[in-house]
């Protein structure tokens, strides 16, 4: 009896040894079938996005891993564009000045008189009356051009106090300005009328010296690239990119323009290359290269050497200090660096 009392709880313990085993096998198995569910479903999951999105190579762990897109080369200006291809070339716009004819002749005389000092080319840009005095005066001077402030979209006919393109080129110009701040504002010119005063200049042979620029507010609100991509757009619609290589672009801060506010040079270069770069886009990289332009914005006889200096201008227009012969002499021959 007591060896059969002892036998008993043994043979318990064995029967709860069986029973765990066979708990832990179910278990096993439970796990492997579950284990073996989830990876199925997983592996279908994917499938079907890999079906779904077989282009989004971030889901598609299937597909063969892609190159990273090349970005598209982006233009540098040649850094010595300004003295292998263009010839610098510096503007005085005279506006509604001087006051008699007798004033614009002896300003244009003593202009021209020491013009064998300038660098590269020069333009004068008297008001209509006097283009006949000044031409006389700048017929010696090689390297001075005269130019017209202004020349109406028309030919000819009934358009009372308007200048017909044939009039200032039989006057010998050789440029007009079109766009300029003050005809833009004061006037109210659009982007419609420059451009067609542009393209009138072109077809009676005389180049054209758009000028374009922001106002204090937009450059204030960092709208410089914008607004003169704007102005470029819409001015020179239906312009070739032969007469494009031929002209004169003027950027011209109407901030700075007759204030004594000054563009500092390094900001001015960045703007400069900027349109050159858009010129680029809207053309090709060979009009780019090609085209002048000018700085504008109460230039002076202290400024004009360190913006000369700068590879993307190529010039200046000048206003106030152009009324001055001694002043724009000294202007004209800028110290080259």
């Amino acid at each position: 009896a007591p060896m059969r009392r002892a036998a008993a709880p043994v043979a318990a313990a064995a029967d709860l040894t069986a029973n765990a085993r066979r708990e832990r096998g179910g278990l096993s198995a439970r796990l492997r079938t579950t284990g073996t569910t989830t990876t199925m479903l997983l592996v279908g999951a994917l499938a079907c996005c890999a079906q779904i999105m077989p282009k989004a190579s971030a889901f598609n762990i299937f597909a063969a891993p892609k190159a990273a897109p090349v970005a598209a080369p982006v233009r540098v200006p040649p850094l010595d564009a300004k003295v292998s291809s263009r010839t610098s070339i510096i503007g005085g716009n005279w506006k509604m000045n001087p006051g008699t004819l007798a004033e614009a002749s002896e300003l244009a005389t003593a202009i021209c008189a020491d013009a064998s000092n300038l660098n590269g080319e020069a333009i004068i840009f008297p008001p209509a009356p006097f283009l006949g005095a000044v031409s006389d005066a700048v017929a010696g001077a090689e390297k001075v051009h005269l130019g017209a402030q202004l020349v109406y979209v028309e030919d000819k006919g009934a358009f009372t106090g308007a200048v017909a393109p044939s009039m200032v080129k039989s006057l010998g110009c050789e440029y007009v300005l079109a766009g300029h701040s003050e005809r833009r504002v004061v006037f109210g010119e659009s982007d419609a009328d420059i451009n067609h005063q542009v393209l009138k200049t072109i077809e009676y042979g005389m180049k054209p010296v758009l000028c374009i620029g922001e106002t204090k507010d937009e450059y204030d609100a960092n709208l410089v690239e914008a607004v003169c991509a704007l102005q470029l757009a819409k001015d020179l619609v239906g312009v070739s990119k032969d007469a494009v290589k031929n002209m004169v672009i003027a950027y011209e801060p109407v901030w700075a323009i007759g204030t004594g506010l000054v563009c500092p040079a390094d900001v001015a270069q960045k703007t400069h290359e900027y349109i050159r770069h858009k010129i680029a886009q809207m053309y090709d990289d060979e009009t780019a290269d090609a085209v002048r332009i000018q700085y504008g914005g109460s230039v002076s006889p202290e400024s004009v050497d360190e913006l000369m200096s700068m590879p993307d201008i190529d010039g200046c227009l000048v206003g106030g200090a152009s009324l001055v012969a001694d002043k724009f002499n000294r202007i004209l021959a800028y110290e080259e660096p």
